[in-house]
């Protein structure tokens, strides 16, 4: 299990990301548009650097929905390796069986 203040520190991330990505995202088009002056553009980086760094979309780590676990993490599932296999061995995800050869 992971501990608690790491699973809520990801949360507030992802929450501070939803509340900034539109003005993100337009300070982004501005810096990366080669037809404003460059004076512009410089501003507009200033800018974004003035944002907070956790307001960064790559900043929010995938975490398991069960355990809170960063490492070993199915993206199809949201879960981490340990947790599926738990509950593939419960039969509790639908086509998932353990395999033997």
């Amino acid at each position: 299990m992971a501990k608690t203040s790491s699973i809520e520190k990801n949360k507030n991330r992802t929450v501070l990301v939803e509340n900034q990505r539109a003005g993100r995202a337009a300070l982004k088009a501005i810096i990366y548009n080669k037809n404003l002056p460059l004076e512009e553009r410089i501003r507009a980086t200033m800018k974004l650097s003035e944002r907070p760094r956790n307001s960064s979309f790559i900043r929010v780590r995938n975490r398991c929905e069960i355990s809170g676990r960063s490492r070993g993490y199915y993206r199809k599932f949201h879960i981490s390796r340990i947790a599926l296999r738990e509950l593939g061995n419960q039969g509790m995800i639908p086509g998932l069986t353990k395999s033997s050869w």
